[in-house]
């Protein structure tokens, strides 16, 4: 079995890290260079930064901070939000990002993917697909083979969660992958900071369908948790906010947590 990864994720907004239940209801976490710090400082094996606010409200990512944070650590840095086109990948690979994540635009232009794995290499581009469980009967005003059908059981959702897109979060996936996406960053918006666990189901769904690893987002709660996901979930690394930004657990613990369980982790 290869390395799993710990990925803590900075969700920031006017300049903070903030932390929500379901993509509202926000509250303060910290400041997002001293956090990106302290987790270097701790062993996390990557860092995820995303403007949660940046395509909602249409306005440019916060460069200057991607540079503040990426001068303070030595681990690999995945930067998301706003990122509309090839000239925003390129200026925040150029701020010290490793890798960029993309949903909305992505969306609203797959080609987008395969221009990008073209300039920058699949391994730099993660498709962040954040998506919600559908319940009572499926309509989608897409026309094209990744519209929601009877079998569908997850919705893509963009702009921060904040608009339903009518696609299938399967075959969305499945549709990254072939247009040359290195990544999928998967965030379950109904468990997203319930801190009940990550949807096990839509984890090991997508997991299960494509080639590249998956990261496991929204839901921990406990170090069980993070297990679940790479043993029942099958991701290949998990992402989690709450349970190391407000203290609960740090990430030597989940790594000794894991590795105790037959996880193999990086130390």
């Amino acid at each position: 079995m290869l390395t799993k990864r710990i990925i803590p994720c900075l969700d920031v907004t006017s300049g903070r890290v903030v932390k929500g239940i379901s993509f509202v209801r926000l509250r303060d976490a910290g400041d997002p260079v001293e956090l990106a710090a302290l987790y270097d400082k701790e062993g996390a094996d990557e860092l995820v930064f995303l403007d949660i606010t940046a395509s909602s409200d249409e306005r440019q990512i916060m460069v200057k901070v991607v540079e503040r944070v990426s001068t303070e650590i030595f681990i690999p840095f995945t930067v998301g939000g706003g990122l509309r086109g090839i000239a925003d990948l390129r200026c925040v690979l150029e701020a010290g990002a490793d890798k960029v994540a993309i949903n909305t635009a992505a969306v609203l232009d797959p080609a987008l993917i395969s221009e990008a794995a073209e300039k920058f290499g699949s391994q730099c581009i993660v498709i962040a697909i954040d998506a919600k469980r559908l319940e009572g009967e499926k309509s989608s005003s897409q026309e094209d083979s990744l519209a929601l059908d009877q079998n569908s059981k997850w919705e893509v959702y963009t702009y921060g969660g904040r608009k339903p897109t009518g696609i299938d979060a399967l075959k969305w996936s499945k549709r990254v992958v072939e247009l040359g996406a290195g990544e999928i960053m998967l965030t379950s918006m109904d468990t997203d900071g319930q801190q009940t666990g990550y949807d096990l189901g839509l984890t090991r769904t997508i997991s299960e369908a494509v080639s590249v690893p998956v990261i496991a987002s929204g839901g921990a709660g406990t170090l069980a948790h993070l297990y679940e996901a790479i043993a029942v979930g099958k991701a290949d690394a998990v992402l989690a906010a709450s349970i190391f930004h407000y203290g609960i657990y740090s990430i030597h613990q989940a790594k000794v947590y894991l590795m105790e369980r037959g996880i193999p982790m990086r130390l």
